[in-house]
């Protein structure tokens, strides 16, 4: 099964259409580090994480990890953890995964530009929570907490994210 997106704010799940977020350009073929677009294709989701003080773990059948104040994720093109979980403090640039917002509250990793790493195509592409009123990500996919939880408990081995 496919979790299907699409560019006009629509994402599609078993036959069941939920409202989505996606980047504030757009979906665009090529990514680009800080381009603010969702990178089209098809892509696995690798794991979830998620907010243990602000939520019970998801049910799942993706590996599954509490995230801790610390985490981040590597978006500094030319380091050599680029697009990789790192700890902060850390020397490059970083998101925070704990942050003040709900959105990253629970959030499966999208496998993009993972396998192998590609400097500068893109970092950080995660399926997470959406800001009110489905504000426009930074290139992620964001649903309702609710419609996560929902394709996050339906998900199987063989399932993918297909974006565009």
């Amino acid at each position: 099964m496919t979790l299907l997106v699409t560019g006009d704010g629509r994402a599609v799940w078993r036959g069941r259409e939920l409202r989505c977020a996606i980047g504030r350009s757009g979906i665009a073929a090529r990514k680009i580090e800080g381009d603010g677009a969702t990178p089209a294709g098809r892509f696995p989701l690798r794991r979830v994480l998620y907010r243990a003080d602000r939520g019970d773990r998801p049910r799942t059948g993706l590996p599954c990890q509490a995230i801790a104040s610390r985490d981040g994720w590597c978006d500094a093109p030319g380091d050599p953890r680029y697009n990789r979980p790192v700890g902060h403090p850390y020397p490059a640039s970083a998101e925070r995964l704990w942050r003040a917002d709900a959105c990253y509250d629970l959030l499966a990793v999208i496998g993009f530009n993972d396998d192998p790493v590609v400097d500068g195509a893109g970092s950080a592409i995660f399926l997470h929570v959406a800001r009110p009123g489905y504000a426009p990500t930074e290139g992620c996919v964001a649903l309702a907490m609710e419609d996560l939880r929902t394709v996050l408990a339906g998900w199987r081995p063989d399932d993918g994210i297909a974006i565009g």
